[in-house]
């Protein structure tokens, strides 16, 4: 496990709820998904479906012994940590801790079955409600910066004055000086903004690159707007983490949206290897820079519902859409590519969401 941080102590457990917090905390600190968790069980000759784990943690009952050991030794323990967490379930089970699911609490869950795959959230397209996907107006840059300009004082006849009389020259010299002034301020105001915007279109975006698509339900591409690069993860692994790779290439999961109330998303992944999943930020968000990966859904620990937010230019054009976690323990966070953001395989991560939005910026592509 990671050290110096704290370590779950299953003997401050009174109730099997404070035991299965417990073990989520056990889990939050391994900083392993469910798809690690399964294979470094494989590893060590236990059996622990990734499915059983997920319905172990949303259950309010006591794990079986054998699960429960597998489940600690995964996460990492010690075999004297491992002995505390089994003295803790049989003490607990002794006082009758199981209530009505004593006689097998995950006996509906088969070691080769997934139960993630019922996903609730993957809704059909046609039993969308386009209102429900309706996003917040898009954020102008510089929309802020400019009201406030207009706001700012410009002089008045407040100002102190000569009482020296005034001569057309003069007045004409004033005039072209302030013309000048002007001239540059208004130069300066668009340098500023191209380098800000870094659009060299009128759409915000650099020529020959698709305008950014609109978020809707069913099957999408997410591409990294005003480039060639699409969301996908790393073949032959397991921990989910996704990054950015040429569209062109064979991609998966492939991804699908589905809503989950007005205004918020799902990003559901379908995996040759794993199944279906959700993309999430885990640990509730509370690591600021957690990765953005994929893994099974309904963890209650991780942030699986987005805000798709429109972000425009100052001509009014959408450049893209940020992809913002709802609930996340770090407030003010985006999905951002890091690193890299013009090679192949950067990964992304949650960050902060940053004014010009530099790598935070998806286009959601249809599927035919």
């Amino acid at each position: 496990m990671t050290p110096g941080r704290h370590t779950p102590d299953p003997r401050e457990a009174r109730t099997p709820a404070e035991f299965l917090a417990g073990l989520q905390a056990l889990k939050d600190r391994s900083g392993l998904t469910y798809r690690e968790l399964s294979a470094r069980a494989e590893a060590r000759g236990d059996v622990l479906p990734r499915s059983t784990v997920a319905n172990m943690l949303a259950r309010a009952t006591l794990p079986r012994e054998e699960l429960l050991t597998a489940f600690v030794r995964a996460c990492g323990a010690t075999p004297d940590e491992l002995a505390e967490w089994r003295t803790v379930r049989t003490e607990l089970a002794g006082r009758g801790a199981y209530g009505t699911a004593d006689a097998d609490p995950d006996a509906d869950t088969d070691p080769d079955t997934d139960t993630a795959d019922v996903d609730p959230a993957r809704t059909d397209p046609a039993d969308a409600d386009p209102a429900e996907a309706a996003g917040p107006p898009p954020a102008w840059p510089g929309h802020e910066a400019g009201a406030a300009a207009a706001a700012a004082p410009q002089g008045g006849p407040g100002t102190p004055s000569r009482t020296a009389p005034a001569t057309s020259s003069r007045i004409r010299r004033a005039l072209v000086a302030a013309v000048a002034v002007a001239g540059l301020v208004l130069a300066g105001v668009s340098v500023v903004a191209l380098l800000r915007d870094g659009d060299t279109g009128r759409a915000g975006r650099p020529p020959g690159t698709p305008a950014a698509v609109a978020p809707a339900v069913g099957d999408v591409s997410i591409r990294v707007t005003g480039t060639d690069f699409c969301l996908a993860e790393r073949r032959g692994t397991r921990t989910g983490q996704v990054h950015q790779v040429p569209c062109a290439e064979p991609d998966f999961p492939r991804y699908s949206l589905a809503t989950v109330g007005t205004g918020r998303w799902r990003i559901v992944s379908d995996h040759p290897d794993f199944g279906p999943g959700c993309s999430g930020i885990p640990s509730g968000g509370r690591i600021p820079d957690s990765a953005y990966e994929d893994s099974e859904c309904g963890d209650p620990s991780r942030v699986e519902a987005f805000a798709l937010e429109p972000y425009g230019t100052s001509e009014g054009a959408v450049r893209g859409y940020r992809i913002v976690p709802v609930g996340s323990a770090t407030p003010g966070t985006c999905v951002t590519v890091v690193g890299d953001r013009g090679a192949a395989w950067a990964k992304l991560a949650q960050a902060p969401c940053t004014p010009d939005a530099a790598g935070q910026l998806f286009s959601f592509d249809r599927r035919d």
